[in-house]
């Protein structure tokens, strides 16, 4: 049964007719527009695609998000771990383009930012050892020694692991600078770990 034709039923175009709702709400008639059959796959795919991704992760063989998240950090530790390999093995030719005036000026910088809570002003220790007598408790006084030192840490000093915090420039540039500081002998903390002579 059609509607009763009012002034509004005159508006709706003549291919229009056959979704004409049969009722009217205060003289508005309504048209049952289907919706578009696209927006009927992507409804009912996703009805089904969730279904499916349910019983997967639930009832089935779907790993769990602590299962995803091993596999994913054991992927991003090993990429870690080439990386440290190829970047832990000291290269004379970086140091060398940063041991010089500007190289060191860089380099204390480095060190007041960082080192200078553990290893105090100008190197002369504090809680670290000082760095400025002829004493070395993990390096032997040499920038390779030194570089490893800052790059790997040393735990058991409390020395921490550098590479994690700040770039390879600065490493060799704290190096440059800390290497500036061996002989020059300041008054600070008394000398520990071995003697090491030129």
């Amino acid at each position: 049964m059609k509607p009763e034709n009012t002034d509004t039923e005159l508006d709706v175009k003549p291919d229009e007719q056959h979704i004409l709702i049969d009722h009217s709400y205060d003289g508005i008639q309504e048209l049952n527009h289907p919706l578009p059959s696209w927006w009927n796959v992507i409804f009912w795919g996703a009805i089904a695609y969730s279904t499916g991704y349910f019983v997967y992760y639930q009832f089935l063989d779907g790993p769990t998000l602590r299962e995803e998240f091993n596999k994913d950090f054991a992927v991003i530790s090993a990429a870690q771990l080439e990386f440290k390999k190829a970047n832990q093995l000291f290269r004379p030719e970086l140091y060398a383009a940063v041991a010089n005036a500007e190289g060191i000026k860089k380099g204390k910088e480095v060190y007041e930012l960082n080192c200078l809570p553990c290893h105090s002003d100008n190197g002369r220790g504090d809680v670290g050892p000082n760095l400025t007598d002829k004493h070395w408790v993990k390096a032997r006084g040499t920038p390779e020694t030194i570089y490893d030192v800052v790059y790997n840490g040393s735990e058991e000093n409390g020395m921490p692991v550098w590479s994690e915090m700040i770039s390879k420039d600065e490493i060799y540039q704290a190096v440059a600078y800390v290497s500036s500081l061996r002989h020059t002998f300041q008054k600070g903390k008394a000398p520990e770990g071995e003697l090491i002579e030129e």
